[in-house]
């Protein structure tokens, strides 16, 4: 009988049913069409660091490439202050229909630990898209300092206790918290000299007013290859082919491994389709020679992988930036 009454108002239950169907599937086939016409227009990309370093020369790089192959420009905003977190505030919470991008790196993972009053959860409001690769840090001292290796700069400070001063980019900086690592794993106790970023301390390096630094490669190989500065090694587990005769710290600290990640993320409910397409077009420009080849100048060593293993790179790196931070006593920040 009901069937009847169906058909007598010109409708059967099945064509009602896939009708009411159909009508929720309208706002998720929308969201799909808009994801394949991705973008329809400028794409902002935050970078919460000053212009003019490697991470906003890397991504002005990178963004151009995307804006040839997709035809739109991919601007970048350069938001920096409060340790990377402002710029990274300013992503989460945008819209998530992937025209604001993250350039995400290690400070996001130290930050998580250091920060106590953060208004977001890196790891849960940020998507993974994709990672660029690494960065190097180098373990320089000026060359008064006695030692021309890493062990014999342990030695060294281990018959001057609290005496060997190390500069810092600042408190809380990857390579404050990276030499706070080296002094808990060589088991050396050094005094941290913090400055408000890497040009200064690195002068006073030079100067002789301190005498040991971790600093990113791109801002130090200069004065390393004109002997303004000694290099002792590098922090990645691979020698750096741009200071092939310096070698991994792990050689003489088993287990050592430290570099500044960066990458790309997005708020967290942008579409999967969108971040499968910005991962592609992304690994595509890494490969390209001009590219590959500038950001070699950088000492930016490329990593291309997927959503899933960048996200998995970002959760280790938060893991263990977060044990140093407790272990250094580092204080958190308000």
């Amino acid at each position: 009988m009901t069937d009847r009454l169906d058909r007598v108002h010109g409708i059967s239950r099945r064509a009602f049913t896939g009708g009411l169907a159909g009508a929720a599937m309208a706002p998720l086939a929308a969201k799909r069409a808009s994801a394949q016409a991705y973008p329809v227009r400028l794409v902002k990309w935050v970078v919460p660091y000053p212009p003019g370093g490697a991470t906003d020369v890397s991504a002005r790089l990178i963004g151009q490439r995307l804006s040839q192959r997709l035809g739109q420009a991919f601007i970048i905003e350069n938001k920096p202050g409060a340790g990377a977190n402002l710029g990274t505030e300013a992503v989460v919470n945008a819209p998530p229909d992937g025209y604001t991008l993250l350039f995400v790196s290690t400070a996001n993972a130290i930050n998580a630990p250091l920060y106590k009053n953060l208004r977001f959860n890196f790891i849960r409001d940020i998507a993974p898209v994709c990672a660029i690769g690494r960065l190097p840090i180098v373990l320089e001292v000026n060359p008064s300092v006695p030692a021309k290796t890493a062990q014999e700069l342990i030695s060294y400070a281990k018959v001057n206790p609290g005496k060997v001063t190390y500069a810092s980019a600042g408190i809380g900086t990857s390579l404050h918290l990276t030499a706070e690592m080296f002094k808990s794993m060589a088991g050396i106790d050094m005094t941290h000299v913090p400055y408000r970023g890497s040009a200064p301390a690195l002068t006073d390096l030079i100067s002789g007013q301190v005498q040991v630094m971790f600093d990113n490669v791109t801002s130090s190989i200069e004065h390393i290859k004109a002997g303004k500065l000694r290099a002792l090694a590098v922090t990645t587990t691979e020698r750096y082919q741009g200071l092939p005769d310096v070698p991994p710290l792990a050689e003489t600290v088993v287990g050592f491994d430290a570099s500044s990640l960066l990458g790309v993320g997005v708020p967290r409910e942008t579409p999967a389709e969108i971040i499968v397409l910005l991962n592609r077009e992304i690994a595509i420009a890494l490969n390209a020679p001009e590219v590959k080849s500038r950001l070699s100048d950088l000492a930016i060593v490329p990593l291309p992988g997927s959503p899933a293993e960048f996200g998995a790179l970002i959760a280790a790196e938060t893991e263990k930036w977060t044990r140093v931070v407790k272990a250094a006593g580092v204080p958190t920040v308000e």
